[in-house]
């Protein structure tokens, strides 16, 4: 008997193969290419400007292997399927793949699907398409584009500041909003104010009242004898009900993850960053290994800013819903959600595969990130086709003499949608049985003094909200392009917020005095509806190429021109000697912070960390920072290394100790905000971290 004919199926990611392979029979052989095969050189531009933006593709430096492999399978089936990820990338790498194995294999066809599961897998290769050139050429027209503005900018910022910065059209204007809120936060003068609030009694019940207008008018309070003054004459005056007002609220459920929410829920909630959360995300799309069931695909494509649900699991989640638990979480009919303006509606919601695998059941498989996230994951969907949350809200309103007085309180009647989740803060507000025209007493007066605070610093949450409401990137971009500004050292993180360093400011200051077109919001959120049209085959990507193109090199050749000499600009002399020539050491930024190198470089090449205080161990050495060998992140040592052994993973701060001199260390607290630490074992002196710190990290 002969053996039946072969299909190659090729998917990018050989955890993903493993999941696939299970699901086809031995009709299939699964390879994966290990992401992009073929792309642009690093090396030079690699695109013809005078022949329509032709690319040079070639294939990447250590993949040939891969290649060729590929090639060699190819030629001895019947038909090669490409499941590459649904997106543009995907379809990308898809039409390289296809334009390299046709020798090998006419053949060809693409597939695609949401999730990695028994049925949407059998579905696809029953169903293939022919690759979407359409998807292609939007993502050659994002490559290109990003490829003619990093190439020609970055070489000026190489010759007139320092080698290895960049500069790029998503990542520039991420670091200008950056600087800019840096620029509001250190010109902003806080102003003083006041609030008054009043503590009521009433049949012996006890409750607090704000004082919140004067003459029907919104009071305003700005200093302490107006705050006195108003206190004196709240202490005369009769307090009486009245208005009460009482409604009956309801709250709707959210609706299923999109990228964007699901990166900010898991930085507020979870802590993560934006890479860490795709990461472990992409674990749980291409599968994990499940007690009895092999690998398994959790949840659908991660990368979508869709939340359409598809009937199969709506009606999947209805039942669960309608099995676990009774009859009034569970709507009369599917809840749906209007997605946000310009959305892709490619794939579904980011949502479980199966809703029965619930976060607890397979949470002895999961890692700590895994099971963390697609808790998070789960409870949304599951929660998104609840009925709504329902509280009585109640308003009372008093007056005390010409001021307004006045209290709100809640009461949750129905927890609905919010049933699942145990860290809703929706709170009870026990108020006493007042009517309009109950007298009652005052029990205390309290005053507060209160400054005006600027704009908290960007974090990874509020970074990607103002990039996805400002249409700037998509999906599969917010990660990327804040690990690029990291890299680089444009931006550092201080507990989770992100603050632009001195060389971030430096370049953003270049790009937004000689780009200031090509970097601003508007433009870019333009150049991404250009780039969903051409996917829409509404718009000519050449074309597009070329509107842009012409005016951008203008700006290129006139900022070359206009920019003047900055290398050196950031050195900084210390008072520190270098040990090998008797020099005076500088303080060099280099691609991972400052460091101290001699200034009688290059006859002296002595370079060393940067001290950044004195070691809480030893008290003889300083604290330096250094990179581990493993690529788990910075660390910080002594540099009497190996006599003293210090060694820690905390951030140091500005401050010293009071006690004993040594620097201190930022601790953050889960739920409790953070603190400064002295790690020398014969202090141990702590201290909360400053408000104006505290506050700007929430």
């Amino acid at each position: 008997m002969k053996n039946k004919p072969l299909t190659l199926v090729i998917v990018e990611s050989p955890s993903k193969a493993k999941t696939i392979n299970k699901y086809l029979g031995s009709s299939y052989t699964i390879s994966s290419s290990v992401g992009h095969i073929i792309d642009l050189p690093k090396s030079r531009l690699a695109i013809d400007v005078d022949n329509d933006f032709k690319p040079e593709y070639i294939t990447i430096r250590g993949k040939a292997k891969i290649l060729n492999e590929l090639k060699k399978k190819a030629s001895l089936v019947s038909q090669v399927l490409i499941a590459t990820d649904p997106d543009r990338e995907g379809e990308a790498i898809s039409w390289h793949l296809a334009n390299a194995l046709a020798p090998k294999n006419s053949n060809i066809k693409r597939i695609v699907f949401n999730e990695i599961t028994e049925k949407a897998v059998k579905d696809a290769v029953t169903h293939p398409r022919a690759i979407d050139m359409d998807m292609v050429n939007a993502q050659q027209a994002r490559r290109i584009l990003d490829r003619i503005v990093g190439y020609n900018i970055s070489p000026i910022l190489w010759k007139k500041v320092k080698r290895g910065l960049s500069a790029g059209r998503v990542q520039s204007v991420a670091l200008k909003v950056i600087c800019d809120r840096e620029s509001e936060i250190s010109g902003f003068i806080p102003k003083e104010f006041w609030s008054i609030d009043v503590e009521c009694v009433f049949k012996n019940k006890f409750f607090t009242a704000a004082l919140v207008q004067y003459q029907d008018k919104k009071i305003n309070i700005t200093n302490s004898e107006q705050s006195a003054a108003i206190a004196a004459e709240l202490e005369k005056n009769a307090i009486i009900v009245k208005e009460k007002k009482v409604k009956e609220r309801k709250r709707n459920p959210q609706p299923p993850y999109i990228t964007s929410k699901l990166q900010q829920d898991a930085a507020t909630r979870l802590g993560f960053t934006s890479q860490k959360t795709m990461m472990v995300a992409q674990q749980l799309y291409q599968g994990v290994d499940i007690t009895k069931q092999g690998p398994v695909g959790l949840i659908t494509y991660m990368r979508t800013d869709s939340t359409r649900i598809s009937d199969i699991a709506i009606n999947a989640v209805r039942g669960y819903i309608g099995s676990n638990f009774s009859k009034e979480y569970l709507p009369k009919v599917p809840n749906t959600y209007t997605n946000k303006k310009n959305a892709q509606d490619a794939h579904e919601a980011i949502r479980p595969t199966d809703v029965n695998l619930t976060p607890d059941s397979v949470k002895s498989d999961l890692t700590k990130d895994q099971y963390r996230l697609y808790d998070l994951i789960w409870k949304r969907f599951v929660s998104s086709q609840m009925t709504q949350e329902l509280s009585e809200a109640t308003t009372i309103t008093l007056l005390s003499g010409d001021y307004t007085l006045r209290v709100a309180g809640s009461t949750v009647l129905f927890k609905g949608f919010t049933v699942l989740d145990k860290d809703d803060k929706t709170e009870k507000t026990d108020l006493p049985d007042l009517k309009e025209g109950d007298k009652v007493g005052l029990h205390k007066i309290l005053q507060e003094q209160h400054f005006t605070t600027p704009p908290p610093r960007f974090n990874d949450a509020s970074l990607v909200k103002f990039l996805e409401e400002s249409g700037i990137g998509r999906p599969s971009t917010y990660a990327p392009t804040l690990d690029t500004l990291l890299k680089r050292y444009y931006v550092v993180r201080q507990g989770r917020q992100l603050v632009p360093t001195v060389l971030g400011k430096l370049v953003s200051g270049i790009m937004s005095d000689n780009f200031p077109e090509f970097i601003s919001v508007d433009f870019t959120a333009g150049m991404e509806e250009n780039l969903d049209q051409i996917e829409e085959a509404k718009k000519d990507w050449v074309s597009m190429l070329h509107e842009f193109y012409t005016p951008f090199i203008q700006v290129v050749h006139d900022a070359e021109n206009n920019i003047s000499n900055m290398k050196g600009v950031l050195d900084e002399e210390t008072d520190i000697v270098c040990e090998k020539c008797g020099s005076v050491m500088l303080k060099k930024l280099g691609r991972f912070g400052f460091f101290l190198a001699c200034s009688g470089f290059p006859e002296c090449r002595n370079a060393k960390p940067l001290p950044l205080g004195k070691c809480p161990s030893c008290q003889t050495g300083d604290v330096v920072k250094r990179a581990s060998k493993k690529g788990r992140g910075a660390f910080y040592s002594c540099t009497n290394y190996p006599e003293c052994e210090f060694l820690t993973r905390e951030n140091p701060s500005s401050h010293s100790c009071p006690q004993c001199g040594s620097i201190l260390f930022e601790k953050r607290l889960k739920g409790k905000g953070g603190q400064l630490s002295c790690l020398n074992p014969k202090c141990s002196y702590v201290v909360a971290l400053p408000d104006d710190e505290e506050k700007a990290a929430l």
